[in-house]
């Protein structure tokens, strides 16, 4: 009986060695196809990232024109305010003129006609 256990257990060895060799088999096997995997997807990703820097290289110049156009409308606008403003204080200058014509030629209208009558 010793030899028929010992011949188990050599077999059973032997099992677990080849079993323990095609797990480590597979496991090598699985550990390659997710290197490729992970490859093909830091690879395109790195692509798109690729595209991304061009499209901003692309970008910048734009919107540094239209950065510098604000500047200048920002500019022409505050002029353009302050003008209003020069306009605004003229024109209301020139209405308290107005009235004040107005009520001149009215009274110097009644005093002809006060004379008009007299005569």
């Amino acid at each position: 009986m010793d030899t028929i256990v010992i011949v188990a257990i050599v077999v059973v060895a032997i099992l677990v060695v080849i079993l323990l060799a095609v797990a480590l088999k597979r496991r090598a096997e699985q550990q390659r196809v997710d290197r490729e995997r992970l490859s093909g997807e830091a690879s395109d990703h790195r692509q798109v990232a690729d595209s991304h820097v061009a499209k901003a290289r692309e970008l910048e110049p734009q919107a540094g024109e239209h950065r510098r156009e604000e500047a200048r409308h920002t500019e022409l606008a505050e002029e353009h305010a302050a003008k209003a403003d020069e306009h605004a204080s003229r024109a209301d200058q020139l209405e308290e003129r107005l009235a004040r014509e107005g009520r001149g030629a009215a009274f110097h209208d009644e005093r002809a006609s006060e004379i008009d009558e007299k005569l």
